[in-house]
């Protein structure tokens, strides 16, 4: 359970920090209220997973998962590069997330 929560987490990483961008400095009113329930709820879920998952695994798997779904964000829905050198950077960050989950 502590696993899938922490996937959770991370999706919900995505999603405030793609909030906190669109609310423009917390200027705009949706984007902040989004932000600020995913990030409550994203880092309840890692304190939740954190019970029973090392930190340093969980803490990278979370921001892994947070990072690589904020740059798919980013180059599918908001236009950023999608070049190869970046597609093969999130490649390594995969797969130093999965080598942590199964190394650890």
């Amino acid at each position: 359970m502590a696993w899938i929560v922490l996937i959770i987490s991370g999706l919900l990483e995505t999603v405030w920090a793609v909030a906190l961008a669109k609310s423009q400095s917390f200027s705009r009113i949706v984007p902040s209220v989004v932000f600020a329930v995913a990030l409550v709820l994203s880092m309840a879920g890692l304190g939740y997973a954190l019970r029973s998952v090392p930190i340093g695994t969980g803490y990278a798997v979370w921001v892994g998962i947070g990072a690589v779904g904020t740059a798919l964000v980013g180059m599918v829905a908001l236009g950023e590069s999608t070049s190869l050198p970046r597609l093969l950077c999130l490649l390594l960050v995969i797969s130093g997330v999965v080598g942590l989950k199964f190394f650890h």
